[in-house]
């Protein structure tokens, strides 16, 4: 699969069969998702792989601000919650911001991780969501995360039970310019 295959064939899916991702395939993705880019090679984003009880509360639980979300979740065979350690990416070792982002930039490095983790999964015939509307305090908690870390993202993840269609895209004249 070319990269170009890669994304423009990559859907969100929100609907899996109950078959369950297995762990070697899961840490293949992990594995090449670590290649994605990041602010001095800091590498800040660990995932936590989620299955069973600890899944579905966070279904219950975190997701009354989109019910849908829990829905989404629940029927995924697996949750994978996108962390990122805080206060690196985007500072310098004397703990100075290098750029007028700040500490935002740590959201950039997470967002591509995310990307090049969904991308890879699907390159294995698993499809996934990010989704950003859910009690990110609560699951926090739920997750038990260290003071270092932060959470960014849930991913459900598992393989299709549908092969929804591209949206339309914007023509490229309306989304580049040149000066």
């Amino acid at each position: 699969m070319t990269a170009n295959e890669c994304i423009r064939g990559r859907r969100s899916i929100r609907q899996f069969t109950d078959k369950p991702v297995p762990h070697d395939v899961l840490s293949s993705v992990v594995e090449t998702a670590s290649y994605s880019p990041s602010w001095k090679h800091t590498q800040i984003v660990r995932y936590i792989a989620l299955e069973g009880e600890i899944k579905d509360k966070i279904a219950e639980e975190c997701t009354s601000a989109y019910a849908k979300n829990g829905e989404i979740i629940k029927n995924a065979p697996l949750l994978i919650a996108v962390t990122f350690i805080k206060n690196r990416s985007g500072f310098e070792r004397d703990g100075s911001f290098s750029t007028p982002k700040e500490g935002g930039w740590q959201m950039f490095d997470t967002g591509a991780a995310a990307e090049a983790f969904c991308l890879a999964a699907y390159e294995q015939g698993l499809g996934t969501v990010i989704m950003g509307i859910f009690d990110e305090a609560k699951a926090a908690s739920l997750l038990e995360l260290p003071e270092d870390r932060e959470l960014a993202a849930l991913i459900p993840i598992g393989y299709p039970a549908e092969s929804p269609v591209a949206p339309k895209r914007k023509p490229v004249e309306e989304l580049l310019s040149y000066k």
